[in-house]
């Protein structure tokens, strides 16, 4: 039979109250105001450098949009002509009320249009679309030709005609073919547009 021998044992190391393991788990949590100033400081930095950049991205994207529904509304005024059997104008203003562009029948005169969106149209000729840019509009449009006239027969254009949406950071010309095509370049180099 074996004796069991007595084992000697450590004493176990003093326990810290608890108070000072929670007082020490609070602060490697917490934050201090320095670090957080730091915090702060960089995200000011990095938002005023982006701040601007989504502003010219913004008016980059409402010019891009109007420059795409003029070259819709061409295309429409074209096919309106040849679907009535009737002559169909585009007619462009622009003054201090600010731009716009209206579809109409009738003579080159017939219908006018203004920035606020008034528009007035002569017995005999009717509105087919108008679109007003006022005057605190970012983005304006303007044209080398008062009218342009889609030939219902033909389906060609009288005069040929280039017009220009632009803004602060740049301009994208639509410029309208005898045939009625549009092409669209940027005198400015604005990415995805051919220079004119």
């Amino acid at each position: 039979m074996h004796t069991p021998q007595p084992t000697h044992r450590e004493p176990p190391p003093p326990r810290r109250p608890r108070r000072a393991l929670r007082s020490a788990s609070r602060r490697a949590a917490g934050v201090t105001l320095t670090e957080s100033a730091v915090v702060l400081g960089i995200v000011a930095i990095l938002l005023g450098a982006a701040v601007p950049g989504l502003g010219e991205l913004r008016l980059r994207r409402q010019m891009e949009g109007i420059a795409a529904q003029l070259e819709t509304d061409i295309q429409l005024a074209r096919s309106e002509a040849v679907a009535r059997n009737q002559s169909v104008h585009i007619g462009f203003a622009a003054d201090e009320t600010g731009s716009c562009y209206l579809l109409h029948t009738g003579a080159s005169g017939d219908c006018r249009c203004d920035g606020h969106g008034a528009t007035v149209c002569h017995v005999g000729a009717e509105m087919l679309r108008s679109v007003p840019l006022g005057a605190a509009a970012p983005v304006q449009l303007s044209s080398n030709s008062a009218s342009i006239l889609f030939d219902a027969e033909k389906g060609t254009v009288t005069p040929t005609a280039s017009m220009r949406v632009h803004a602060r950071i740049g301009e994208i010309r639509q410029i309208v073919n005898v045939m009625g095509r549009v092409r669209s370049c940027s005198p400015d180099g604005m990415p995805g547009y051919r220079p004119c």
